[in-house]
């Protein structure tokens, strides 16, 4: 990836008492969050993140952080701390423990069980789970950790702060500032104000919302829209939402009793997370509201609502077969309403709108953000973080979560608020804490480590490249047979395309062409089989550009009679 300081080396040593911050995920993207802090010589990660792929990632299931700069020092990771339980901060921490698998985790009561879930599916032993809330203090090594309560997308999330001999470090994680959450729990400024008064050295903040103007809407405000909905709606309704977001699953389900409605889970995701927040009493079911979906099909239409997996248009999601007529027991009927109960993560816009369109295709009415409020970020926009700025008065400030545009527009908040330093870095720059000034001290190599199947890292840059041209161009396979003692050629050229209509007759005009262009190599002396491809290779090459204006892939192969 490319990052705002491409003339930096290798970072130096650190010196004696400074704080090393090394971002191997989530700086310039919405995903793959992994930060490491660096203290005399002992490790602390904050969070351990996925990215989904998007389409420019064909066969590709998930993004992990790249291990490569800390695989080699694992031994001296003391902890890892999980701020929340959203897949972009937790989704990875199974990969990391097949590295090794005892390092300590620390997280709420919500986070750990749901991280548990993914490490029972990944066939991983429980590590040493450390169970925190806000207000705690705990210390591994020479990292000593408070916790403080911040409201967001998912109940129990935390901003943690650090405390080294280099100073304190606060890392909001996501967050925003509802002063009216569906669970009671705000944001606690109170907190923030007192490690204000103590002095913040550096201040890591969510970046995602720093561009929209004043305050993130409340959750509270989507209720009476879902009430709207449920009450124009005449037949089923069809919720989709992140399988994470328990707060938005509890105002469905709160509708639903209000218009005498039964409600079912689809999709495994769902189904397992909503167990383990009502098992911990996140969620709470009213009596009687909740079925099997398979016997929520023998009630009356109207009296129906599904939860669903899906709402990024996913294509093996819940909401993508019932798009697709594929679901094994749910069929979509004209006139059931969808609810697109989420925000569209970048990348992910066309996916989503094909779902949409295949679920108007059939007749459904579709209610998505687009069109109605039916949901709110989990990110504190342009006025809250201000108020975070003014209450903390941090020394140093680096912006993270978020792109790159989003990441400046952060900056700028800061700035004008009054800090002085504000530090921008990328995935794999390195920021160091030295003397209570935050600087860029160089980088370290970052890349994209595709997971695959069963393939983990395997997959690279350029076999994504090959594969983004067989999906976009097709390919041209072109056999020829030599005789090297005749030094011609004995048979073929044989041609074939796929994924262009294009029939085998189209390329009788460049067989002669190639026919005399490996004639003429092996005239000369040249009768090495990588060469004469190379030769096919480029000579049907020029020629499909040329007649056709495409740029397939071409597979030549040279066989000796």
């Amino acid at each position: 990836m490319s990052h705002p300081h491409p003339e930096l080396g290798a970072p130096p040593e650190l010196p004696s008492g400074g704080l090393r911050v090394i971002p191997l995920g989530g700086l310039g993207e919405v995903g793959r969050n992994m930060t490491v802090f660096e203290y005399d010589g002992r490790l602390l990660i904050v969070d351990c993140g996925v990215l989904f792929p998007d389409e420019s990632h064909p066969g590709v299931d998930l993004i992990l952080p790249d291990f490569a700069a800390i695989r080699d020092r694992l031994d001296a990771v003391e902890a890892l701390v999980l701020t929340h339980g959203h897949e972009d901060h937790i989704g990875a921490t199974p990969y990391l423990l097949r590295e090794r698998g005892d390092i300590p985790l620390v997280g709420s009561e919500l986070t750990l069980a749901l991280l548990n879930g993914k490490l029972r599916e990944h066939r991983l032993k429980q590590t040493a789970f450390h169970k925190v809330k806000e207000g705690d203090r705990i210390s591994f090594g020479p990292f000593d950790l408070e916790f403080v309560a911040v409201n967001h997308s998912i109940p129990d999330a935390l901003a943690v702060a650090i405390r080294t001999g280099a100073g304190l470090v606060l890392h909001t994680g996501d967050f925003k500032m509802d002063q009216l959450p569906l669970d009671g729990r705000i944001t606690d400024l109170r907190a923030f104000a007192r490690l204000g008064e103590e002095g913040v050295d550096l201040f890591l903040t969510d970046s995602t919302n720093a561009e929209v103007p004043g305050f993130t809407t409340s959750e509270k405000n989507i209720t009476p829209v879902l009430d709207q909905v449920f009450r124009e709606a005449d037949q089923r309704i069809i919720v989709a939402c992140f399988a994470s977001h328990v707060h938005r699953v509890q105002q469905i389900l709160d509708t639903a009793v209000a218009h005498d409605r039964r409600v079912a889970f689809v999709g495994r995701s769902m189904v397992r997370n909503m167990g383990v927040a009502r098992d911990l009493g996140y969620l709470t079911i009213p009596p009687g509201v909740m079925v099997d979906a398979k016997e929520l099909a023998e009630l009356p239409p109207e009296r129906q609502v599904l939860i669903s997996t899906g709402s990024q248009g996913e294509p093996m999601s819940a909401l993508a077969r019932i798009a697709n007529r594929s679901h094994h027991f749910v069929n979509l009927e004209a006139g059931d309403m969808v609810v697109l109960a989420s925000s569209l993560i970048p990348g992910n816009e066309n996916a989503v709108y094909r779902v949409i369109n295949g679920l108007s295709r059939w007749g459904a009415r579709v209610v998505h953000k687009g069109n109605a409020l039916v949901h709110v970020s989990g990110h504190a926009s342009a006025g809250e973080l201000l108020y975070c700025y003014n209450i903390v008065r941090p020394r140093n400030v680096l912006p993270v979560h978020g792109e790159t545009r989003h990441m400046l527009a952060n900056g700028a908040l800061a700035k004008q608020t009054g800090v002085e330093n504000v530090v921008y870095a990328e995935d794999g720059v390195v920021v160091d804490l030295v003397d209570g000034v935050a600087s860029v001290t160089g980088k370290v190599a970052v890349g994209y480590v595709f997971v695959d199947g069963q393939s983990i890292g395997d997959v690279t840059e350029s076999e994504l490249k090959d594969r983004r041209i067989l999906g976009e161009e097709g390919f041209i396979s072109v056999i020829v047979v030599v005789d090297s003692v005749a030094g011609k050629v004995s048979a073929g050229p044989e041609i074939h395309a796929r994924g262009h209509a294009w029939a085998d007759s189209d390329f009788e005009s460049i067989k002669q062409p190639i026919i005399d262009a490996v004639n003429a190599m092996l005239s000369d002396g040249n009768d090495d089989t990588y060469q004469l491809q190379q030769t096919v290779r480029r000579t049907i090459g020029r020629w499909v550009s040329g007649t056709h204006k495409r740029r397939p892939m071409i597979i030549p192969v040279v066989v000796e009679a």
